[in-house]
């Protein structure tokens, strides 16, 4: 397969895309929308958010050490992308996306409610990087829409979220499944 080399560049796609909410749920909340996040540890559950040191959420998150990574479906692309180019130094995003700002489980900050999974975070580590800090996060708590939740298993279908990616400048929708964790490792059943 023939290729083209380019300059080094951040082409790690696709990207989940979330909006993080932080700030204080009693004086300024605003939302920002990131998409370079991850899982980072499972024992103890941690992720990972960049952020750009000139964003108005760098200074909440940094001051408070709580955010919430409130995971994007795709009814919520278009709020996702307005948070993300519009600055909460000049609106209230959550009054002009329309969207619920709830109190946290385990802090002040706020949660989009309209957002089918959210992520309570507290940040442990900050790492400059040079144009993006990265702050590092353990997981304090997990809210699940009822919606995603099997009443007969307690099973939750993130399928039925219907979330969204970030590929190279464009908001894609999930598709099919194609594989499972392990399947390419797993036994066949006699008579298959």
């Amino acid at each position: 397969m023939e290729k083209q080399v380019w300059k080094p560049g951040a082409m790690l796609n696709p990207v989940p895309v979330v909006m993080v909410s932080c700030g204080s749920i009693s004086q300024k909340t605003n939302i920002i929308t990131i998409g370079w996040t991850g899982t980072i540890c499972t024992i103890p559950p941690m992720l990972s958010i960049s952020v750009r040191k000139s964003r108005f959420s760098h200074a909440l998150i940094k001051d408070s050490g709580k955010f919430v990574v409130n995971l994007v479906s795709q009814p919520l692309v278009r709020a996702a992308d307005w948070c993300g180019v519009k600055s909460g130094r000049d609106f209230d995003k959550f009054a002009e996306m329309g969207l619920t700002a709830v109190k946290a489980v385990t802090s002040n900050c706020p949660v989009i409610d309209e957002s089918p999974v959210n992520i309570e975070c507290t940040v442990s580590q900050i790492i400059e990087l040079g144009s993006h800090d990265l702050f590092i996060a353990n997981i304090d708590s997990v809210s699940v829409s009822q919606d995603l939740i099997d009443s007969s298993t307690g099973a939750m279908d993130l399928k039925k979220a219907n979330l969204a990616a970030y590929c190279h400048g464009e908001y894609m929708a999930l598709g099919s499944q194609i594989g499972k964790f392990g399947f390419s490792v797993r036994k066949k059943k006699k008579g298959n």
